[in-house]
């Protein structure tokens, strides 16, 4: 259970991992057993579960639930730095993609590792409640990816993804796409090591969503509006949601395009090679796109 958003994570399953790999190294001489308790079952599979939260149990004051909160993101946040600094090390650029479900995020993936993955090396961790199938389009592009199944969990923790790298074989300078869980909440408060949240938002689901969901268009960098080619279909607004994104975050990136025609697709993986380049300190801009909008 996720004290922070209620979501029961039961347990937790990784696939395409070594078998034997039991736990994480800390980096100072002890093996992390963390947030989760980390299982081998054999067959490249481990798994993780966790009890369920005592924030949600009955009698637990307001303050304690406040407070077992804070407790669960400080480990969590503990996790992502280190994570980050791993990526750093290797000069991997990691882009932690969210979405509502349904938005295009896995067809935006394959087709960018088909555009780019003649000149950069590539690797994708994969966030589903269940089915690998995301993860098998992403290996017919060949591409290597990791499989997380949360189970009844909404959504990726850093703690998961420092698993799935340890059995990534991440080259260096190569670009690291993690594909969140869809749900458009509970992704914003987990920090998981990435350089950039990139939200995704399907011209079919609405132009209000900025406004229904701020944490996470508060949180991204960069708002992909895709499916652009059903636009002449739908009554969609487009300048009242570039207008809503900006409400919520005034520096936040816009590209639009369409994953199904490319058009767009440009805008998109130049924002990827700004990301790249950039230093550290600075944040990329998109090189056109909705910002005259």
């Amino acid at each position: 259970m996720c004290s922070v958003c209620g979501c029961d994570e039961g347990n937790v399953r990784i696939e395409g991992m070594a078998a034997g790999t039991g736990h994480r190294h800390d980096g100072h001489g002890h093996h992390d057993h963390g947030h989760h308790h980390l299982h081998h079952h054999g067959a490249g599979v481990l798994h993780h579960g966790h009890v369920a939260a005592a924030a949600l149990a009955s009698g637990t004051s307001e303050a304690r639930m406040v407070q077992l909160e804070k407790d669960i993101l400080s480990k969590n946040d503990a996790f992502a730095r280190e994570n980050r600094a791993r990526f750093a090390a290797r000069d991997v650029l990691a882009l932690n993609i969210v979405s509502s479900p349904g938005s295009g995020k896995t067809t935006l993936l394959c087709r960018t590792i088909d555009d780019l993955k003649d000149d950069i090396a590539i690797a994708v961790i994969e966030g589903d409640q269940q089915t690998s199938n995301d993860a098998d389009r992403i290996r017919a592009t060949g591409a290597p990816a990791i499989q997380v199944n949360t189970g009844k969990g909404c959504h990726l923790d850093a703690h998961m993804v420092g698993h799935a790298v340890d059995h990534l074989d991440l080259a260096s300078g190569s670009l690291l796409f993690i594909e969140n869980v869809g749900n458009l909440v509970c992704p914003a408060g987990f920090d998981l090591g990435e350089a950039h949240k990139v939200v995704i938002l399907s011209v079919t689901e609405g132009e209000d969503k900025p406004l229904k969901y701020p944490d996470m268009f508060h949180a991204a960098d960069l708002m992909i509006l895709n499916k652009t080619d059903l636009l002449p279909y739908l009554d969609f607004d487009l300048p009242t949601c570039i207008a809503n994104a900006r409400k919520v975050n005034p520096g936040i990136d816009i590209v639009l395009l369409s994953a199904r025609t490319g058009e767009g697709m440009a805008d998109w993986t130049g924002w990827i090679e700004a990301a790249r380049l950039a230093a550290p300190s600075r944040r990329p801009r998109a090189a056109n796109l909705a910002g005259a909008a």
